[in-house]
């Protein structure tokens, strides 16, 4: 297979030609908006919510962190403590993680990746980013007036027996999760039925693969959890003994049927990031992706193998050893098809003409929380070690290594690698690496010190410890510090770019991409004209060479 061996080649053939009327100003007005249908417009309306419930959920974060900068209390009560950590988790959970990648680029890229002029529900597609709005608003307004003390995982008895009005949170759950299902379904019929003519299944960007995985989680584990959410509402309000052992209920039911969504939900917010690593290493490797049928098929792996190991968050829970067992070797399971990707994306970077760039050290941010955070997963899947770690700050670490770390990672590489697209203009290059290594850095800071701690036995959640942990602490809080500063320096270049950024022509990136094939932004319909697709996606030639196509 060719490659190009130097970075120069990613200067772009086009021209850089603004295209005037655009998805962006070809309505105008917030009804226009609020009305639209157009599949790209309301990605970029997710794009604004996701950013939202992001910087709420920093700052609660920030909150917490600062807190337990000293081992007594510093400047909040312990209940306020307590609902400061269950925000970060629902907000940074349902909110954000959650729909961020799928909702914002599954929206955006999905059609232009097949071929298509939008997706196959467009009315389903806006009703789905309602409903998010309508459960979100219910959150924090529940949140503001009730108060939610629980945590995000809202366990019994600790849901039904807190103080706090918990139904308005646990309802606005229970309808963010119709958004889910409605989007997923979405994904997947247009997928089945809006691929262009030349786009097979073995031809379909790696990304797209991602997408119609997770989709299919959406679709099949979404209601557990927005059943189980209003049964703990109704369990508060109406005082029923369904999970309340006071009650005559089973709290470790209720602990079953929370990871039968929740651990699959890993996997709705990591498979869409592995999707954009699959783009984003190709690109910037400037080689075709090695391995693609055994990334896509990993993808299934990933989604089918994800349902049959909610088991291992209960190793302390009384299970029986068989349980016990089998629950570890599925879940290290998913360590297999991990694997699998990593193996192929490194075989990808190898000979590779590399550009490094901002999404680039995104990438490899990703690649270093993805193979740690795995690791340290398959740790947490044995029993033995489990039970010494349970409910310590290394499980915190873990998870946020191998989700949040993951996901942000891909988040962010997906907004630097589509920005030129999806507003026709670039960023300044430097100022995003310089912001990268800062996120990259800061947060192993924050929290490779909390491996150390939960290591040495400091539980998570607690409002106050002993003072042998003050070190690790404080080097926690100042790593988000770094980390925080990196998010400010995104914020500063990108908002500067959306105004004065240089135009940035179809294809920046010189990437094989199939939405890279209409103009930036697009126009309302996505394309002007039948458009020829390569025979092979992602397939790199050397300047010049004549390449075939398939015209549709």
């Amino acid at each position: 297979m060719s490659q190009y061996t130097d970075s120069s080649a990613l200067a772009p053939e086009e021209p850089r030609v603004y295209q005037e009327i655009n998805y962006l100003n070809v309505d105008r007005g917030v009804m226009s908006w609020l009305k639209t249908l157009d599949h790209k417009r309301i990605g970029i309306m997710y794009f604004g919510s996701v950013l939202l419930a992001f910087l709420l959920g920093g700052i609660f974060a920030m909150l917490v962190r600062m807190e337990l900068t000293t081992p007594e209390p510093t400047f909040m009560s312990a209940n306020t403590y307590n609902r400061m950590f269950t925000l970060h988790g629902m907000v940074m959970i349902f909110l954000f993680m959650i729909p961020a990648i799928p909702g914002v680029f599954g929206n955006f890229c999905l059609p232009l990746m097949l071929g298509a002029k939008d997706v196959a529900f467009p009315r389903l597609n806006l009703l789905s980013l309602y409903v998010y709005w309508t459960g979100s608003a219910l959150v924090l307004w529940g949140v503001i007036t009730g108060g939610a003390d629980t945590g995000w995982t809202f366990y019994a008895p600790y849901s039904t027996t807190t103080p706090m009005t918990l139904f308005p949170v646990l309802l606005g759950v229970f309808i963010i999760g119709f958004s889910s299902i409605l989007t997923g379904l979405n994904f997947i019929v247009t997928i089945h039925t809006l691929r262009a003519p030349g786009i097979g299944w073995m031809k379909m960007p790696l990304f797209v693969w991602a997408i119609y995985a997770t989709s299919i989680i959406q679709v099949l584990a979404t209601p557990v959890i927005g059943l189980t959410t209003l049964l703990v509402g109704i369990e508060k309000v109406g005082g029923f003994g369904l999970f309340d052992p006071g009650r005559g209920g089973d709290p470790v039911l209720m602990q079953h049927l929370f990871w039968f969504y929740s651990h699959p939900a890993v996997y709705i917010m990591v498979l869409p990031a592995m999707g954009v690593m699959s783009e984003v290493i190709a690109a910037y490797a400037r080689k075709n992706i090695f391995g693609y049928k055994m990334i896509a098929y990993s993808s299934l792996g990933i989604a089918f193998v994800g349902f049959f190991a909610w088991g291992h968050h209960m190793f302390v829970s009384g299970q029986s050893p068989f349980d016990d067992g089998a629950f570890a070797v599925i879940s290290m399971l998913v360590g297999v098809f991990t694997a699998i990707k990593v193996f192929n994306w490194v075989g990808t970077l190898y000979r590779g003409a590399i550009y490094v760039s901002g999404p680039f050290i995104y990438a490899c941010g990703f690649l270093f929380f993805i193979v740690f955070g795995g690791m340290t997963g398959i740790a947490v899947a044995t029993v033995s070690l489990d039970v010494h770690w349970h409910d310590t700050y290394f499980v915190v670490a873990h998870f946020h290594f191998i989700m949040v770390g993951a996901v942000i990672m891909a988040f962010l590489a997906a907004i630097h690698y589509w920005f030129p697209k999806m507003f026709g203009r670039t960023y300044n290059e430097g100022w995003s690496m310089v912001a990268a290594v800062f996120i990259v850095l800061g947060f192993n800071a924050t929290f490779i010190p909390q491996f150390l701690l939960g290591n040495a036995g400091m539980p998570r959640r607690y409002y106050m410890y002993p003072e042998r942990f003050t070190a690790l602490n404080v080097a926690s809080t100042a790593g988000s510090t770094l980390l925080a500063f990196g998010f400010i320096i995104i914020a500063v270049y990108l908002i500067w770019a959306l105004k004065h950024g240089d135009i940035a022509g179809p294809n920046p990136w010189n990437s094989k991409g199939y939405e890279w094939l209409t103009s930036s932004p697009p126009i309302k319909e996505n394309f002007e004209h039948t458009l020829d697709y390569p025979e092979e996606p992602h397939t790199y030639h050397e300047p010049g060479e004549e390449v075939e196509h398939v015209v549709i």
